[in-house]
Order: C-alpha cells, then sequence, then structure tokens
C-alpha cells in the first residue's frame, strides 16, 4: 500500500477537524491514541482510521477490528499524521468519528441517579478529566453547561482516556435550561463551595438522593446566581494546609462520594 502524502484530500478533510467550527459543520471529531480509538470502535460510529507504518505494526488487532466491521483504515505517512495530531509525540493512530454529544432530555430521566454538572468550564484537561472520574464511578451522564469547552477536542478526548465513548455527554449552553429540566426531573442539585452551609462529612443523607453535582469555572468558580439556584452548597472539609482543591480534584471527590453513599450495600 502507498502511503498517502499530508495533500491527500481525505487527510485535509480530517485535519480541519482538529478546528471546533469544522467539527460543528460536519458532526465529526478525531479520536487519538489506542485507548480512544479502541473504545470508538466498540461503542461510536467510526468513518475511518488512519495509521502509520510503526502504528500499523503495534496496533495491528486494532486496525484488524476496524477492517473487520468494513471501516477504511488508511495508512498515511508519519508528517501526515503530525498534521492530524495536536500532540508533540503522535501516537500514530486516529480515527474519525461521529460526535458524541446527546440531548438533554437523554441524560435526564426517571432512572437518573447521579449527573457532573460542569458549568462554563474552560480547560479541556478538566473537561476530560471531570468525564473519566463520572464513568469511573458510575453517574448517568456528564452535562457542559453554559459556554463550556467542546468535549471532543482533542486534549479532552485524551484526558477522557476512553470514558468519553462510556457515558452520555450533554452539551447545553443555556445553564437555566440545566437547571430548569434537573429541578423539574426532582433532581436535588448541590454545589461545591468553600464557604458551603453543608459539610461533604455531613451529607450522606443528601446524596443518597438522585443528586446532580455543580462545578464551576477553573478561575471564577460558579457564577452566583447559578450558585444560587442549587438546593444545598456544599464545602469539602481540608484539614492539612492546602488553600483549597482545583476543579477535578473537588469533582473526583464529590462524585465519589455520592457513588459510595448510593451503591452502599451493592
Amino acid at each position: 500500500m502507498d502511503p498517502f502524502t499530508e495533500r491527500t484530500p481525505r487527510v485535509v478533510s480530517a485535519v480541519k477537524l482538529l478546528r471546533g467550527a469544522e467539527r460543528r459543520k460536519t458532526g465529526r471529531f478525531l479520536a487519538e491514541g489506542e485507548n480512544s480509538v479502541t473504545e470508538a470502535l466498540t461503542t461510536a460510529a467510526v468513518h475511518e482510521v488512519f495509521f502509520t507504518e510503526a502504528a500499523g505494526d503495534r496496533f495491528r488487532g486494532l486496525l484488524e477490528v476496524a477492517a473487520a466491521a468494513g471501516i477504511r483504515t488508511s495508512l498515511v505517512t508519519d508528517r501526515a499524521m503530525a498534521a492530524l495530531s495536536d500532540t508533540v509525540t503522535p501516537p500514530g493512530v486516529v480515527a474519525v468519528c461521529d460526535l458524541l454529544d446527546v440531548p438533554l432530555s437523554r441524560a435526564v430521566t426517571p432512572e437518573t441517579r447521579l449527573l457532573a454538572v460542569p458549568v462554563s468550564i474552560a480547560e479541556p484537561g478538566n473537561a476530560g478529566t471531570v468525564v473519566r472520574v463520572a464513568d469511573a464511578v458510575g453517574a448517568d451522564a456528564a452535562i457542559l453547561a453554559g459556554d463550556s469547552v467542546d468535549p471532543h477536542n482533542g486534549k479532552c478526548v485524551r484526558a477522557s482516556a476512553g470514558s468519553l465513548f462510556h457515558l452520555p455527554i450533554v452539551r447545553e449552553r443555556d445553564t437555566d435550561a440545566v437547571l430548569d429540566t434537573l429541578t423539574a426531573a426532582g433532581i436535588r442539585i448541590l454545589a461545591t463551595a468553600a464557604d458551603g452551609e453543608v459539610s461533604l462529612d455531613d451529607a450522606d443523607e443528601l446524596l443518597a438522593q438522585p443528586t446532580a453535582w455543580l462545578f464551576g469555572n477553573e478561575a471564577h468558580g460558579l457564577d452566583p446566581a447559578v450558585a444560587a439556584r442549587a438546593d444545598h452548597r456544599v464545602r469539602i472539609p481540608i484539614r492539612g494546609r492546602a488553600e483549597s482543591l482545583n476543579l477535578a480534584t473537588a469533582a473526583s471527590i464529590c462524585l465519589y462520594a455520592s457513588a459510595r453513599v448510593q451503591h452502599r450495600g451493592s
């Protein structure tokens, strides 16, 4: 097979998916690396897998799975792979997939027990980590509310370590619409706050109920108007000398606390 050059039309089209505007236009994104591509082949609509000669040997089984499913697998040059990647050292395999986000109505149902709701989250690495934690604790969905980062951003996809493909992901710019939907569904809304009136240590009774955790922007936290919509503001006790916790760490602690209570005895 002759390797494609970076000028091949399909490679050029795929490279454009590194831009958010092109992802929105085409309804597709790039999943890069063994974990992401493997999970994409298992759960998502994949249109093509690009790979380098070295990756073809390393990921032979993955490529055989793709080919068996009737998905085009295309050998490309290292230069073309560098263009397809937004990492310093490309892993050598990239899949073109359909966007994964779903309507809010699919995430909020009568069966919903636990939701992660980052609001106006800006850092794609944090967004991917929250998705990964939500997946790990068995949350029902992750809802990116407000002016949040695109979960299909390459850094976010990598940070999720495949979890982006495991649970419903919602993007809803209207934060009030998210909060209204949660309230109408009878889901208790909890917001993290350093001065919250409830300590996480004493919140087991609250956490046993269907719950949505609001996590604020990395730099500014939750908008006061959004925080005011929460049923309770919960503080994470800090017993050491750390001044505060970053978003991803706080989300991990709160989501795990909810899962611990909700799955107690199971």
